[in-house]
Order: structure tokens, then C-alpha cells, then sequence
């Protein structure tokens, strides 16, 4: 080999030692394991990268204001509200609700635009729609939860509303 590369070298090509090489093959052989498909390790980096936006989603709307602004930008709609009304609406120091905003930004439930001198923010729909998919297709096994008779309205569920 080294005989031929110092020949291919004096020609001035190059040889590609990867040039014959399979690595389904070569795997299969060294681990004694079935071949290994790239489309199996995609799909599960695929799940892993999405559990891991519903992770910090769910993150971010577990703390009591954060929970109450993206309920207040989701009842503004596309419009969105200014961090300065939020923070007044909720009677939180203007710096915590820049602070829990960021948190919400951060986790992709939120985006923001500058108008003037305010900072508008606006919920994300369809970031809020596919946490929504995740947590139904992922912990309701697919099934509507609410078709679900474990999950069918109750005179208590009714009264809390």
C-alpha cells in the first residue's frame, strides 16, 4: 500500500483509503449486531431534540407569572402586548416580567418585535400547538384526552370552570 500511495503521490492524485470502504458492513462485522440504519439514529436525535423543546416549554410555564403572561398573550392574539402592560396587568416589577419573558422567549413559546421604544411580544401559535401535539400524541397515547372517559367532564371539573 505504502508502495502504490507514494507512486499515486509522485503522479500528484491523492488515494481515498475510504475509497471501498462500508461502514454498514465494517459495523456489522466489528459489533457482531445487525446493521446499523442512519434513518433509526436521525428519528431518535429527532426525539431527543424534541423532548428536549418540550422540556424547556414546559420549563418555562411552570412558574406562576411566567404561566400568567402567555395566558395574557394568548388571549391578545397576533397583536401581541408590550412587556410594560404585561408587567402592569400582572403587577410585577417591569424587570422580573423582562426576566420571565426572556425565560419564555428562551423556550420558543414567545416572539418579539421592537415598535417604538416597546418590546411587543406575541404568543407563538403553533409552538404552543405542537407542545399541545407532543403531550397528546406522547402521554394520551394518540387518543383525544377528552374523548378519553377518564378525562370526561365531572360536576366538579364543570364548577372549577
Amino acid at each position: 500500500m505504502r508502495s502504490a500511495r507514494r507512486d499515486h503521490l509522485r503522479l500528484g492524485t491523492l488515494v481515498d483509503p475510504f475509497r471501498n470502504f462500508d461502514c454498514k458492513q465494517a459495523n456489522a462485522a466489528l459489533t457482531g449486531t445487525p446493521q446499523f440504519h442512519i434513518s433509526i439514529f436521525i428519528e431518535s436525535l429527532e426525539r431527543k431534540l424534541q423532548a428536549d423543546r418540550v422540556i424547556r416549554a414546559l420549563s418555562a410555564l411552570a412558574q406562576e407569572h411566567r404561566l400568567a403572561a402567555f395566558r395574557l398573550l394568548v388571549q391578545a392574539g397576533e397583536q401581541g402586548v408590550a412587556a410594560g402592560v404585561l408587567a402592569e396587568k400582572l403587577d410585577v416589577p417591569a424587570s422580573s416580567m423582562s426576566f420571565h419573558l426572556a425565560q419564555l422567549a428562551n423556550a420558543g413559546l414567545v416572539t418579539q418585535r421592537r415598535e417604538s421604544r416597546s418590546i411587543i411580544y406575541s404568543a407563538d401559535y403553533a409552538a404552543m400547538n405542537g407542545l399541545m401535539g407532543y403531550l397528546t400524541e406522547n402521554c394520551c397515547g394518540g387518543v383525544s384526552c377528552s374523548e378519553d372517559p377518564a378525562f370526561a367532564s365531572s360536576p366538579e371539573r364543570e364548577s372549577a370552570r
